[in-house]
């Protein structure tokens, strides 16, 4: 059988730098900054004191007291994201079989704020241990999928992926291939991600993963700049509707672009470092190219992982030279995460987001915050600094690297009809 075509009908943001899918791309082309001081508790005992939240996020406007109290901020933010989404579609839900639509949502932690405020709570009184009912069901990563299915009644599959920084990733290229093959004509995909929390900016404070930039935050998150010293912490949610191209043309609906390929691999080095060669960053660009049946001289754009860590952006920068050669310097780079933050699990699905809006509307985000460059970084990359350009964007590539050693690419290509 014939591999479907898929394609992307449908995008819902939740992000540090806006709270809808206009916004955060505003914010993208705006070159604004989400970080700021921690507000959801005092930071002033942690090294890092500063994060990318999400702004004016709240919950009751998207639920009742009574069921935003059953939902982890993680949840919280994929259901409002895939709402959007889902809006943004214009699925006929009335209409459409529901056997049919799967929902694979990523996740790298899952609900870390519930299980903290548990264990707080049964330390504070560990004589008498009572946990909250909801504690289990809140925490798991898969209740995203399982929440969004209950909502909308989706019956087809329906699971999460959990891979650290590439889960959200990992999750589009399991929904691609489920409609490829013909498991399901549509699928709800992305990732959301709540780690702003004290356990989780102590514990990457413990790893020396976060930048400590607390005298200038919106300056913190630099890829690619000399000075960087880690990733700043986001927050939020991407959610993307596939269909196969068939099931979205039958329908009549609005097409993003062509979700054409994914790629996946191990470094298999680290726990937490990139390989120093970026050998695995440069086979999961080469398998994503091959599964979409692309050249390397046939993508315009990738959005780099791009995490501001001395590490990975210098290894990921090398794989790119390596894949790419002399078109490297043909096409723009960006790290949106300049901007957004490192939104670990949900990374994946708000970077695609980006990518797919730059073909749509043929400008690049810019890269922020850039203001020493680094020797060990090849200068001669456009790395779309300062401010957004202008071209036109038919192949996007996104990547995303998780600890672990986990690699995920997504390509999109304007859609051909």
């Amino acid at each position: 059988m014939e591999p479907r075509r898929v394609v992307v009908t449908g995008l819902g943001a939740l992000t540090p730098i806006g709270n809808t899918l206009s916004e955060y791309w505003e914010g993208l082309l705006s070159g604004k900054s989400g970080a700021g001081p921690i507000t959801y508790f005092d930071p002033s005992l942690f090294k890092t004191q500063f994060a990318c939240e999400l702004k004016n996020f709240d919950p009751l406007d998207h639920f009742d007291r009574k069921e935003a109290r059953k939902y982890d901020r993680f949840a919280q933010y994929a259901m409002v994201s895939v709402a959007e989404a889902i809006e943004d579609a214009k699925l006929p839900l009335e209409k459409i079989d529901k056997d049919r639509i799967g929902v694979i949502w990523g996740a790298g932690i899952g609900g870390l704020e519930t299980f903290q405020n548990e264990v707080l709570n049964f330390a504070a009184d560990d004589e008498n241990p009572r946990f909250n009912p909801f504690f289990i069901p809140k925490m798991i990563a898969d209740i995203a999928p399982g929440l969004i299915s209950i909502k909308y009644g989706f019956r087809g599959p329906n699971f999460a992926t959990v891979s650290a920084c590439a889960s959200a990733s990992n999750a589009m290229i399991d929904a691609l291939n489920y409609i490829r093959l013909g498991y399901a004509d549509v699928m709800v995909t992305g990732g959301s991600e709540a780690a702003v929390t004290k356990a989780g900016i102590g514990g990457f404070n413990a790893m020396h993963a976060l930048s400590k930039r607390n005298d200038d935050p919106l300056t913190a998150s630099r890829p690619f700049d000399k000075d960087r010293d880690g990733f700043v912490l986001g927050e939020g949610a991407g959610a993307l509707i596939l269909e196969s191209y068939e099931h979205a043309v039958n329908r009549g609906a609005t097409i993003y672009a062509e979700l054409a390929g994914g790629g996946l691999s191990a470094d298999a080095y680290h726990m937490t470092a990139p390989h120093p060669e970026g050998l695995g960053a440069k086979k999961v660009m080469e398998n994503c190219l091959k599964d979409a049946g692309l050249k390397p001289q046939d993508v315009d754009i990738i959005n780099m992982h791009g995490t501001s860590t001395p590490l990975g952006d210098i290894a990921e920068s090398n794989a790119i030279v390596s894949v790419f050669k002399e078109h490297t310097y043909s096409m723009n780079i960006n790290s949106t995460k300049s901007m957004t933050g490192h939104l670990l699990g949900a990374a994946g699905a708000v970077e695609a987001i980006a990518s797919i809006l730059a073909i749509k509307h043929g400008i690049v985000p810019p890269t922020i915050n850039h203001q020493t460059d680094d020797e060990e970084i090849d200068s001669k990359i456009n790395f779309t600094f300062d401010k957004p350009q202008e071209r036109t964007v038919n192949v996007a590539l996104s990547n995303t690297f998780g600890f672990g050693g986990h690699n995920a690419c997504v390509l999109f290509k304007k859609i051909s009809y």
